[in-house]
């Protein structure tokens, strides 16, 4: 009986054995990098700790081009979008600690330019910087109504004393509040009704909206500013025509 020849597997397990001896000591001794896996990285397992050493999505993105599409989507809206809302652009959700790491490098690469990336109570849009806003003022063909005293007094008293009733505003000011004044404020999206007062008569409690804050770019409260400059404050807000 012939014995089947063993001493070709025999010498390619050996040299397989060599080299690998070969590559983890020029590892150790750092003469070669170890190879990264750039396979694609499923959505339960992609956080943003793991981005540097990472190339692309479960989706078959790069990251470069995940931020591509967070940028294209944030142009192309209409209104400030949350995380949660940029993360359904995937076919797998990347994430929210990764979705966030893209924001912030793609606020830091338009930091230089006329536009910014700002985060703001509603959420994440692309603004015009202050400091270029009256260069786009004058192509407006139609200027925004300049707002009443009793307007700005009104709102100036619910954006720091709020949840308020119009007879509070009325205590503060000391004249009654018309009807009007609360509509204009309701219109703008600046107020809304939050609840109402145990009291006689359950007057409404009003408050202001995300949208003020948005139009203030301010991402929450404690960020406004000295009651006394307020109204120089909203004078810069850019408005829309009023119907």
């Amino acid at each position: 009986m012939t014995l089947p020849d063993t001493s070709a597997a025999t010498r390619e397990d050996t040299q397989s054995e060599m080299l690998s001896e070969i590559e983890l000591a020029s590892v150790e001794a750092g003469v070669v990098e170890a190879m990264p896996d750039a396979s694609p990285v499923p959505a339960n397992e992609f956080s943003a700790e793991d981005a540097p050493g990472l190339s692309m999505l479960a989706d078959g993105l790069t990251l470069g081009q995940a931020k591509r599409v967070l940028e294209t989507a944030l142009l192309a809206a209409a209104s400030p979008m949350q995380v949660t809302d940029l993360r359904r652009l995937f076919v797998y959700d990347p994430g929210p600690d990764v979705v966030r790491k893209l924001l912030d490098e793609l606020r830091d690469e338009w930091s230089d330019r006329g536009v910014e990336l700002a985060f703001l109570a509603s959420g994440w849009r692309f603004q015009t910087r202050p400091e270029f806003q009256q260069y786009i003022d004058r192509l407006k063909i139609e200027r925004a109504p300049k707002y009443s005293r009793a307007v700005m007094e009104t709102l100036a008293i619910i954006a720091y004393r709020q949840p308020v009733t119009r007879g509070d505003i009325e205590d503060i000011r000391g004249v009654a509040v018309s009807p009007n004044v609360i509509k204009t404020l309701e219109s703008r999206g600046w107020i809304d009704a939050v609840g109402h007062r145990d009291a006689p008569g359950r007057p409404a409690l009003y408050a202001t909206t995300r949208k003020f804050l948005d139009d203030l770019r301010l991402r929450s409260l404690s960020e406004l500013p000295p009651l006394n400059e307020i109204e120089r404050v909203m004078d810069l807000v850019e408005s829309t025509p009023q119907a």
